[in-house]
């Protein structure tokens, strides 16, 4: 067998998610069921992913990997990747598929993922051509204060209080950046339709369901005022769900990126990951 990475890119409004559904289209039923086709598998494709995303959220640096027999590889590598392209839907573009070294595995070998959640705070709302990937805030928000907050999460902890907690899985992640800065307009940008928009940069080892868009819900909180900066580390230090995080919108959300180690690393680091993970 040859592990396949994949290098993928999607449009989240129209998929239920990323994990496969019965009857209902998904990210991973859609390519699953491409790449099952393009590359003759005698049994349905089953890919790995390095994140799992929410209906709606979308995707511009997702990793999957994918194991197939040598010979399949050794017949339709070189043309694997135009045949693909010519079976996906115009929301779904793969924009790499290759050899992954020895050790790499899409999802516990990757060191961090990085997303971005955008919003405009502007009276008249979101520039219609940016309404599916840019949240509309109807009140001003304070970027100072909203870093202020951020800032205070730094660091590894238990976002339990930020997650919907799944049964035997730890809620325990190192979050590495949590930033908030509005888009500065240059060029074309400049003019009378340009509405700014605010990006948070979320980077941390992994996240458990709903963790980035609760931790942007709560920054809203703080950004108008109606939470003081310190509130935030106040609610995750309780390590429960809290009624005043409201989980943001989903199609403000993008997965930007996911980082790997050095390749003779990786095996190391998916054993170090898949321990951390079962608590051994």
């Amino acid at each position: 067998m040859v592990r396949l990475r994949i290098d993928l890119s999607y449009d989240g409004t129209e998929f239920a998610g990323w994990a496969r559904q019965r009857e209902l289209r998904t990210v991973q039923g859609t390519l699953e069921g491409a790449l099952t086709t393009v590359l003759r598998l005698a049994e349905p494709a089953q890919l790995t992913v390095a994140g799992r995303t929410d209906a709606g959220v979308h995707a511009r640096g997702q990793v999957a990997h994918l194991d197939v027999p040598d010979e399949v590889w050794a017949d339709l590598g070189e043309v694997a990747l135009r045949r693909v392209t010519g079976r996906l839907p115009r929301d779904l573009r793969v924009r790499d598929i290759t050899v992954a070294p020895a050790g790499f595995d899409a999802r516990f070998g990757a060191i961090w993922r990085r997303y971005a959640y955008r919003v405009c705070d502007a009276p008249g709302g979101v520039d219609p051509l940016r309404r599916g990937d840019v949240v509309w805030h109807d009140r001003p928000l304070d970027v100072d204060r909203m870093n202020e907050a951020a800032g205070r999460l730094i660091g590894e902890h238990d976002f339990a209080s930020f997650c919907r907690r799944r049964e035997g899985a730890t809620t325990v992640r190192c979050l590495q950046d949590f930033s908030w800065a509005r888009e500065t307009p240059t060029g074309a940008d400049v003019g009378p339709a340009y509405r700014p928009v605010i990006v948070a940069t979320v980077r941390a080892d992994a996240f458990c369901h709903n963790m980035v868009r609760s931790l942007v819900g709560a920054m809203f909180a703080v950004g108008t005022g109606r939470k003081p900066p310190a509130w935030p580390v106040e609610v995750l230090g309780r390590a429960v769900r809290d009624s005043g995080v409201h989980v943001a919108p989903a199609h403000g959300l993008t997965l930007e990126e996911v980082a790997y180690p050095a390749d003779e690393l990786l095996a190391d680091r998916v054993n170090a990951t898949r321990r951390r993970r079962d608590g051994s």
